[in-house]
């Protein structure tokens, strides 16, 4: 059984100039690029949702940000994943080479996790930039692939009124196989353009929903690390923690005096002598 148009198709392209055989060509050529992200990027955002909604629960059920990178889960093709590897592991460099003691137990300063929320926002601006990869494919498809196959059938149509007004014969059987040989240059574009379309909106309205899902990820990663692993103390309490830690001999009622002094901001002058206001 011959496929349906099949004569139509193969009778048209057999007519059709040589300008629009380049077209179609290009055309075809702009398709496999156009299914090649259609494909990859549908197993991509597959996966990034599947193994993302994996990832929430998981991290939704702890406690501590550091216990999924403790238990050595791992959630592959997870965008939030990534960007929480790359959290952590900016964080364990921190409590390793400038630790701040708090009580007994390690802790990052304030400085130390400026830097660590920069590399949270530039992990989640990677895996944005990830996702997006390959999309412009899809959009010159759609915008595109129809002008290519207008372009084909004009060229066509115009070398048939070319041809009729050099021959001086204007019928029917003159006219028809170059306007057939000339439309399947667009019939191909529309061909290139509608999955394509299709795939790009549905595509689009997924990335932008993961891209949301991750940026409302970092805030919750960072909130949760800056309760957790960040030096939070006043100033009053660093600076009794610091001179009961330099020098413990200083005693308990100096120690006391230390919020007083600390949190005071008001600056008594000493008192002038009626001799000093002569002297001036």
């Amino acid at each position: 059984m011959t496929p349906i148009l099949a004569n139509a198709l193969q009778f048209a392209f057999q007519k059709a100039t040589t300008e629009g055989k380049i077209c179609i060509a290009t055309l075809l050529v702009v398709s496999i690029f156009s299914w090649t992200v259609i494909i990859s990027k549908a197993r991509q955002l597959m996966t990034a949702r599947k193994m993302g909604r994996r990832f929430f629960a998981a991290y939704r059920q702890t406690k501590d940000p550091l216990e999924i990178f403790r238990q050595g889960q791992e959630f592959e093709g997870a965008p939030a994943y990534d960007l929480y590897g790359t959290g952590i592991e900016e964080l364990n460099y921190h409590l390793e080479h400038n630790p701040v003691q708090v009580h007994g137990q390690k802790r990052i300063s304030a400085g130390s996790f400026d830097t660590v929320r920069v590399a949270i926002e530039r992990a989640a601006s990677n895996q944005a930039l990830a996702l997006e990869k390959g999309m412009i494919i899809l959009s010159t498809a759609v915008a595109g692939g129809p002008f290519i196959g207008l372009l084909g059938t004009v060229w066509g149509v115009m070398e048939t009124f070319s041809g009729i007004a050099i021959a001086a014969s204007a019928s029917l059987t003159a006219m028809a196989p170059g306007v057939a040989g000339a439309l399947i240059a667009t019939v191909t574009g529309l061909f290139v353009a509608i999955p394509a379309m299709f795939a790009y909106n549905y595509m689009v309205t997924t990335i932008r929903a993961i891209t949301q899902e991750l940026d409302a990820f970092a805030n919750e990663f960072a909130t949760q690390m800056e309760h957790r692993y960040v030096d939070n103390r006043p100033l009053s309490e660093e600076l009794r923690d610091a001179l009961a830690g330099l020098s413990p001999a200083l005693g308990a009622s100096a120690v006391r005096e230390v919020p007083a002094a600390a949190g005071s901001a008001r600056v008594h002058p000493a008192p002038i002598s009626p001799r000093t206001v002569v002297a001036a």
